[in-house]
């Protein structure tokens, strides 16, 4: 499948600070691809270089073959974009708010309200379409910005945390949609810090820090690489002789963080605490890693191999 988004070297800086360090990344047409990373990793200012709403400070960008540099505006016609922060307008009902926002694509009146009542119904949303935005939960919000993206019919969806702040109920429905969406060979583009989300939608994840792209496959291998056969977490029973101890856990080739007093091991399928290190350790739970363990493995200062 040819990409539609490719991305070549890509530096952004707000004067001394670089918020995206030489990134590279191609994401496939008719994928979900996710990009998950800490506050202030670097995405949402990769984000708004791709959509055309921020200048690349070096490299460049190209969708659908359209460099962003030179074609903006064209870029911009043929994406929709869904925001974590809800800007709807107020003052409108439920479906005038997809009505004037059609006009920013010169979508013809009648064409215009077609699609919007399609888009309502699809979000199970056409019976509150004379209702303000006041009298929307938070839920039929989020999904009313889903269907507002969709008006220009565009091949590439992007969405920062399209499901925050929402009930188990209205989440899943909103990720159903999102699947349907797929489906139809609609690429999207997903921003979260929702492990699950990220689990459940996308076929590739990249995940960032500090402004680099530090793993990047599907979930599935994402675990497979970085989760090990199993999580320890332990204290020290001597805190006095913590150095000791993490320093035979790294001669013995283990994966471990130290978060405050605890520790956390990446046990390998290979790998067996002894009965040395056993007698330095309290551990109190074990567990099945999660990808939210390969995320803090990664991204997480205090890792030490």
């Amino acid at each position: 499948m040819p990409s539609i988004i490719d991305v070549k070297n890509v530096v952004k800086k707000f004067g001394a600070i670089t918020a995206v360090a030489g990134v590279d990344l191609e994401v496939i047409e008719g994928e979900c691809f996710g990009l998950l990373g800490p506050n202030g990793a670097g995405k949402t200012s990769l984000v708004r270089m791709i959509i055309a709403a921020s200048p690349i400070t070096s490299g460049s960008i190209s969708v659908s073959g359209m460099d962003i540099t030179q074609e903006p505006r064209k870029i911009k016609a043929n994406i929709g974009v869904v925001p974590q922060e809800e800007n709807l307008d107020p003052d409108l009902t439920v479906l005038e708010n997809l009505l004037v926002f059609s006009r920013y694509f010169d979508i013809p009146k009648k064409e215009a309200k077609e699609r919007a009542l399609s888009n309502l119904e699809f979000f199970e949303l056409r019976d509150r379409q004379r209702a303000k935005i006041e009298e929307l939960s938070g839920g039929m919000k989020r999904r009313l910005l889903i269907a507002r993206s969709l008006l220009n019919r565009p091949r590439l969806i992007v969405l920062d945390e399209p499901t925050v702040g929402l009930d188990p109920q209205t989440r899943h429905l909103v990720w159903q949609k999102l699947l349907s969406l797929k489906q139809q060979s609609v690429t999207l583009l997903l921003c979260t810090q929702n492990m699950e989300e990220a689990w459940r939608l996308c076929d590739r994840l990249a995940i960032m820090n500090e402004g680099k792209i530090v793993a990047l496959d599907s979930p599935q291998k994402l675990l497979a690489r970085y989760g090990g056969a199993q999580i320890v977490e332990a204290r020290l029973r001597n805190e006095e002789r913590r150095e000791l101890v993490q320093a035979k856990l790294s001669q013995r080739g283990f994966v471990w963080q130290g978060i405050e007093d605890m520790l956390h091991i990446y046990q390998g399928d290979s790998q067996v605490l002894d009965e040395e290190l056993r007698r330095e350790l309290d551990i109190t739970s074990q567990h099945a890693p999660t990808l939210e363990d390969v995320f803090l493995r990664l991204t997480r200062r205090s890792l030490r191999e």
